[in-house]
């Protein structure tokens, strides 16, 4: 019963939370359940990178630290990025089971996420991030680890999942 309880609240916390937009959007969630292998393995491209290390740039330049990429939140990421490709708009459908897993596996304290559509490079995605007040909160949240994904639709448009964990 507490279980469902707290599954339909963190429902309801992620429907009244979302701040989505055509080209970006972000979400947080506490939580746990769920459960999968943790993935090892993962090949970054050079835009997430660059991402990541715009991200952490920034982080370091206000006293905050860096963050450690994580492949299994990078596959996680991209998993999603696949999601809304198939779908063809950006969301955070499917949040609360990306979070619960990396809670569970990785034994992560908060997870969130930001996610953007359609910006050419990774400084237009991390820009319009640091421009969002709830995309900038993720940035620079009480976060240890993260990853990302950017891929392309058919049509050469980008998006991007970058998912932020806080691991002890």
């Amino acid at each position: 019963m507490k279980v469902n309880l707290l599954n339909l609240m963190l429902l309801l916390t992620v429907i009244f939370t979302m701040n989505s937009c055509s080209s970006d959007s972000s979400e947080e969630i506490t939580a746990n359940s769920t459960s999968s292998l943790i993935v090892e393995n993962y090949s970054y491209s050079e835009d997430e990178l660059e991402t990541m290390k715009l991200i952490n740039e920034y982080r370091v330049s206000i006293g905050l630290n860096p963050l450690e990429k994580i492949n299994h939140i990078s596959y996680k990421s991209e998993e999603h990025d696949y999601y809304m490709i198939d779908k063809k708009v950006p969301s955070h459908d499917g949040f609360v089971e990306r979070s619960n897993n990396i809670m569970k596996l990785l034994d992560a304290k908060t997870v969130g996420e930001n996610v953007a559509y359609n910006y050419n490079n990774a400084q237009g995605a991390v820009t319009a991030w640091l421009n969002s007040p709830a995309h900038k909160k993720n940035i620079e949240g009480n976060y240890t680890h993260f990853g990302i994904s950017i891929r392309k639709n058919a049509d050469g448009k980008k998006y991007y999942t970058n998912i932020f964990a806080r691991i002890d």
